[in-house]
């Protein structure tokens, strides 16, 4: 295996891919993305990274790598587009494309099988955590079908050039796994903020006295909670929007498991966040949950 630093792509130049993108230029490695039609937050994320602008053609013949970190809603769609480009280019021979959307297994299987007969090798990720830092990594759980253990041996190197890797193997583990546990983990971790804000706004329905006493309760019988409120939610509301797709695939990952009913739960806190985002910036539910969140820093540090 060559020690040359690999020429990567990273789809798109979001805070996530912006950030992964860093650490692989701080490395050494070639960081290609598109950024036609591209917003010009993200074009300045690109350039601070140190990405380099091409079209998706040049980057089927140049990246070893594509990674795909795009909202779940265009998981499969970048996948045709990116498959319709590598038919049309002389493409490298041994890239692989790695989808590391928040995706259901079953879609991440469809991102999987726009492949099927052509040379592009396919790794299913999901990140788990946030941007990476200076101090700090997130983990992509990464999956490939039983036969493609090379090509996970291939990934979990990317390692060498700042990509913390964390392969799945083992009994039954393929495609859509490493989507299941991202599913999984997100289905608790958001699915707590999405707990949290629905009775929050519930409680401050009934009466804004009511939210107060449920304030004042959680800090006395459980102050991990609140705590943890005051850090969740001012960090959900401006990542609403993007949680509407994951609540849904999360849905439907549920739903192909253990059925309808309980497929219902994320669903509803897809409902949520898409509430949330139409209130935004200073509609009245982002009004509450601020207010919310303040009372409870100011109850927390007072100690009452």
């Amino acid at each position: 295996m060559s020690s040359s630093p690999p020429t990567i792509a990273i789809i798109a130049p979001g805070a996530m891919g912006a950030a992964v993108a860093h650490k692989f230029t701080k490395s050494g490695c070639t960081v290609l993305t598109t950024l036609e039609g591209r917003s010009p937050a993200s074009v300045e994320r690109a350039k601070a990274a140190g990405m380099e602008d091409a079209p998706l053609n040049v980057i089927a013949q140049r990246a070893a790598w594509v990674l795909s970190i795009l909202p779940p809603s265009s998981a499969l769609s970048f996948a045709e587009q990116f498959k319709k480009a590598y038919d049309e280019a002389s493409p490298n021979a041994k890239l692989a494309f790695v989808d590391c959307n928040a995706v259901s297994p079953e879609t991440a299987k469809r991102v999987a099988r726009v492949f099927d007969g052509s040379a592009v090798r396919f790794v299913d990720a999901g990140i788990v955590g946030g941007p990476p830092t200076d101090n700090y990594d997130p983990a992509f759980y990464a999956s490939t079908e039983p036969g493609d253990s090379n090509l996970l041996d291939e990934f979990i190197a990317l390692g060498k050039w700042g990509l913390r890797v964390v392969p799945l193997r083992g009994e039954g583990a393929g495609v859509g796994d490493a989507s299941a546990l991202k599913m999984s983990y997100a289905g608790m971790t958001k699915g707590f903020i999405g707990l949290t804000t629905t009775m929050i706004l519930a409680a401050h329905k009934s009466s804004p006295a009511t939210a107060q006493a449920l304030m004042h309760e959680l800090q006395y019988s459980q102050p991990a909670f609140l705590e943890r409120i005051t850090r969740s939610v001012p960090g959900m509301l401006p990542k609403a929007y993007r949680w509407v797709g994951e609540m849904e695939e999360i849905s439907s990952f549920v739903r192909d498991g253990l059925g309808e009913g309980e497929a219902r739960v994320h669903h509803g806190f897809a409902h949520l966040y898409d509430r949330i985002e139409k209130s935004l910036p200073d509609g009245e539910d982002v009004a509450v949950l601020k207010k919310f969140v303040e009372d409870a820093k100011a109850v927390i540090r007072d100690g009452k």
